[in-house]
């Protein structure tokens, strides 16, 4: 238990910490990297580049300093942080160099403002959050490793088949080397892909949203290849499983894990998804089909035109296959093909209006997932449209916890 005299030291000082995340994550990751360079593997390193994990991490210490007396506030934060951990197996050992060195980039960040009573409360704060994330994670891997087919660590998949879905997706069938079997999973989670890459210092860890119904003899994913734009780099992972990888090589796997999944309620639900964040709603809608075939679900998703629209044939055969499926297009940027064809329902971006004249009310449960932008523009129209926070889910594709930290 933390006394009243660091909460309240805590609670004043996080929105200091906030208004430098930037850069305090900056001078963390520095000095993280030179202490125990080791853990470059275990980091996504073009977020590091694109500067993107630096001010996630010191945003999540405020957010917790904030809520120190309050941690139910964050439960959502602490979960999807948790189920990474697991994914990228992060140790309690690891917990103690992290909070010493976060501490020194805050002191050396913040200069005379981080006195002697400001660091010791900190100090004191992070090793009650860490105990609950360490506890947190104990259960997770139990739990992972305790499943039918279960098991911890990397365990090596072969490429079974390697399946083009569009310009830019391509989804690969995963299968035990071992022939063992595999857990089942819940629709919406991902798996993790360690890749060591001819060339690259370093090894890469990779979450990918799996793209098919659980309790098969197989695993699946859809990745988009993220090539260089707008100054932004490449994917390196992404790059080398669509230019490198082929049908039976091997792949090291982490068990899958995430927070992002659906209720077994009744209640109408409504999957939509932009671009590549069509993964998980590919997962969902196939498991509605097979376990709750009288469930309404409306599956809407945008993306900038046929040329990039991945599983379109397989979501329109289960619309025409099941009465209770209803589906919506929407492309921002359509081919002259598209129009002349009339492959979509909407051109430009879902809205609010567009919403209400395709669905007919809001009594239901909306699950959402794109780039963030779209999860951004989503979450403000169901706001507006008066859904109610526990009936808005969305998954994030990045280190962020939560839309409102970006």
């Amino acid at each position: 238990m933390l006394d009243e005299n660091t909460i309240k030291i805590v609670k004043s000082t996080a929105p200091v910490l906030q208004e430098h995340s930037q850069e305090i994550g900056e001078r963390f990751y520095e000095l993280l990297f030179t202490r125990v360079p080791d853990l470059y593997n275990m980091f996504n390193q073009t977020n590091q580049k694109r500067g993107i994990q630096q001010g996630a991490l010191a945003y999540g210490v405020y957010l917790a300093g904030a809520n120190i007396d309050n941690l139910e506030a964050i439960e959502t934060m602490v979960r999807r942080v948790t189920e990474k951990h697991r994914a990228l197996g992060v140790q309690a050992e690891q917990y103690p160099i992290v909070g010493e060195t976060l501490l020194v980039a805050v002191k050396d960040v913040l200069g005379d403002a981080a006195t002697d009573e400001v660091i010791e409360a900190w100090e004191k704060a992070y090793q009650s959050i860490a105990d609950i994330f360490i506890a947190i994670e104990d259960k997770l891997y139990q739990q992972t490793e305790q499943k039918s087919g279960g098991w911890i660590g990397n365990r090596s998949f072969y490429v079974d088949q390697k399946v083009k879905e569009s310009e830019v997706i391509t989804s690969f069938y995963l299968k035990p080397e071992d022939g063992k079997s595999i857990p089942a999973y819940k629709p919406g989670q991902y798996l993790t892909i360690q890749a060591e890459i001819k060339g690259e210092k370093y090894l890469h860890m990779r979450h990918y949203s799996l793209s098919d119904a659980p309790n098969k003899e197989y695993y699946r994913i859809s990745v988009k290849r993220e090539d260089s734009q707008n100054g932004a780099p490449a994917g390196i992972v992404s790059n080398y499983l669509h230019n490198e990888v082929a049908a039976g090589d091997t792949l090291p796997i982490r068990a899958p894990a995430g927070d992002f999944t659906y209720t077994t309620e009744e209640q109408p639900i409504v999957l939509l998804s932009g671009g590549v964040g069509i993964t998980p709603m590919m997962s969902m809608l196939n498991t509605l089909v097979e376990t709750h075939p009288d469930r309404e679900v409306t599956f809407i998703h945008a993306t900038p035109n046929s040329k990039v629209h991945a599983m379109r044939e397989h979501v329109e055969k289960l619309a025409k296959a099941y009465k209770n499926i209803t589906t919506f297009v929407c492309y921002s940027e359509p081919t002259e093909q598209d129009r002349f064809e009339n492959r979509y329902d909407k051109e430009g971006y879902i809205d609010l209006d567009w919403l209400k004249t395709v669905l007919s009310d809001n009594q239901k449960d909306f699950y959402f997932c794109g780039p963030l932008p779209f999860l951004k523009s989503i979450n403000d129209a169901l706001k507006g449209w008066g859904v109610p926070k526990e009936q808005r889910t969305y998954e994030l594709f990045s280190p962020i916890s939560t839309i409102e930290e970006a």
